[in-house]
């Protein structure tokens, strides 16, 4: 029941000498400030067990002690564990309404250190908002600067922004207003007693050079092109957001070659690395960075692929497992928003979806978000062939419906692609998506004739049509997987009854991921060649491999 070593979410407290009460407050309040945790009282840093201190050993007067020590007060759960010496264990939530403080003032926070341990460190003011935007309590982007004024914005950065909004179809109505109305309608400025102060979004789109380093100096971006270990390119750029997207997307067009593919009678150019998906991560990288830190949005061009990177992790309620999943919503909104209206960002909030969309529609490797850490989001669209079945497959059927597949619909042709032969249940695994939108989407892709299904309940596997499958080597790899219930499914079991004293209806569904009928009439055909014999009768019947 006791954990072996210390973690972001656990730590250990030796209580041999009575740790001090002021000690446990700052240690409730740095995990009610991170990710929530455990405290042991009786642990050493090692691991060993020595037990509790009687003064400590209440746990229900313990609560009240806490929770009248802290602001606000932390609802914390404890209980006394009996190991090799009793222990106790105070369990902390983690505070979704604010930051949490101890009643004299102290405010703390948990990190990792170099070597892997955690420790309790200060949680300083410059810090605050990173945690209020977290939990999304705080849209930094929106905060008015006092500082500066309307003459800080570049009459070029206007223009740029307006000929973006023409470009990208964004609201055009935005550009029947004056220049304060836009400001004002795009939440660039903020009116303040009738004086017009800039907000960060103001500045970040539309702001000087020198008002963006004198006001926000860590809005900075890179990009590189890495060859092995060569360095080909390194720009470090500060400049508006508008300008550095536009430069970025530049630079990374000059490094962006395109195979061509066939599609029945035409050839179709493939880029590398998607322009529409390239577009979408950047201005995603700009608009959830946290500004409030320093760092950069780093764009590298590398033998493996294209990465992107911006200060910051994901925020509250987002995790790689979830990204197409969640609900859309980021750390900076008024940026979000304004970039939406000029045009660059999807306008459901959902770009996420297109960088997906980018690699999916061609059967690429998937987008990796697996070097996202707490402190920065880290994106890799790796370099990979497109499948020329799957492109035309997707584009074949987008051309039928008339309009884009969904992503779903993406991720579940892409998971038949590498996995024939799958069930509903294991391609919601693949893909993440829930049982019940598979079984719609396969369902749909059956009549459409581009998913073959097998068997029945729930043992019923899925590959793609052969109509998907234009060469001959791939007809023969599609008639190989189709055929394997016939040809293959008998085989197997005879194997199995060969190295088994006997074997029952479920150990071939579990063999061959069949339905339970299915089972049954394979073993009743090989009784009737005469290659098995059956034990008993009944649902339970068992069988004995005898020769054939």
């Amino acid at each position: 029941m006791l954990p072996k070593k210390e973690t972001l979410t656990v730590e250990f407290k030796s209580d041999r000498k009575k740790y001090r009460d002021a000690d446990i407050f700052d240690a409730v309040v740095a995990f009610a400030n991170t990710e929530g945790g455990d405290l042991y009282l009786g642990i050493e840093d090692s691991g060993e067990v020595t037990g509790v201190h009687k003064d400590h050993e209440d746990p229900t007067t313990l609560s009240a002690y806490i929770a009248n020590n802290t602001v606000p007060p932390v609802s914390i759960r404890a209980e006394i564990i009996e190991d090799v010496y009793p222990v106790l264990k105070i369990s902390v939530p983690k505070s979704y309404g604010g930051i949490t403080a101890t009643s004299s003032g102290k405010v703390l926070h948990r990190r990792i250190k170099a070597d892997g341990t955690p420790e309790n460190v200060p949680m300083y003011p410059s810090e605050f908002a990173t945690r209020l935007s977290d939990l999304r309590l705080l849209d930094y982007s929106a905060m008015p600067v006092f500082e500066a004024s309307v003459d800080d914005f570049d009459p070029l950065e206007i223009t740029r922004l307006k000929q973006l909004i023409r470009s990208y179809k964004g609201d055009v109505s935005l550009l029947e207003l004056t220049d304060t109305d836009l400001y004002k309608a795009l939440g660039l400025v903020r009116d303040i007693n009738g004086v017009l102060y800039p907000t960060i979004t103001g500045l970040l789109l539309i702001g000087t050079v020198s008002a963006l380093k004198r006001f926000i100096p860590t809005e900075t971006a890179s990009f590189q092109v890495l060859e092995g270990t060569e360095v080909r390119v390194n720009e470090d750029m500060v400049m508006p957001v508008l300008s550095t997207i536009e430069q970025l997307n530049q630079y990374i067009q000059a490094w962006n070659p395109e195979q061509e593919i066939e599609m029945g009678l035409f050839r179709l150019s493939v880029p590398d690395f998607n322009k529409r998906a390239i577009r979408e991560a950047i201005v995603n990288a700009f608009s959830h960075r946290d500004y409030s830190k320093m760092g950069r949005v780093r764009v590298a061009i590398t033998d493996e692929g294209l990465r992107i990177a911006n200060p910051g992790g994901f925020i509250e309620g987002v995790t790689i497992e979830n990204l197409l999943t969640a609900e859309p919503h980021g750390r900076n909104p008024l940026l979000a928003d304004a970039l939406k209206r000029i045009g660059l960002a999807e306008r459901t909030g959902r770009g996420i979806d297109r960088i997906y969309e980018g690699s999916l529609a061609y059967g690429k490797l998937l987008p990796d978000y697996s070097a996202t850490t707490s402190v920065t989001v880290s994106l890799l669209i790796p370099r990979s062939k497109p499948d020329p079945q799957i492109a035309a497959l997707v584009s074949n059927e987008q051309n039928r419906l008339g309009r884009p597949l969904s992503v779903d619909w993406l991720l579940i042709l892409n998971a038949l692609k590498d996995m024939p032969r799958s069930t509903t249940g294991q391609l919601a695994e693949t893909t993440n998506v829930s049982e019940t939108v598979v079984r719609g989407i396969v369902d749909k892709a059956i009549e459409s004739g581009i998913v073959d299904g097998f068997g029945s309940g729930r043992g019923r596997t899925y590959m793609l049509s052969s109509n998907v499958y234009k060469t001959k080597s791939a007809r023969i790899g599609y008639v190989r997987q189709a055929d394997i219930d016939e040809t293959r499914y008998t085989e197997l079991i005879i194997n199995m009854a060969k190295a088994n004293e006997y074997i029952a209806r479920a150990d071939v569904v579990k063999l061959l991921h069949v339905s339970d009928s299915k089972a049954y009439s394979l073993l009743k055909k090989l009784v009737k060649l005469g290659i098995l014999e059956p034990i008993n009768k009944g649902r339970y019947a068992k069988y004995r491999y005898i020769g054939g």
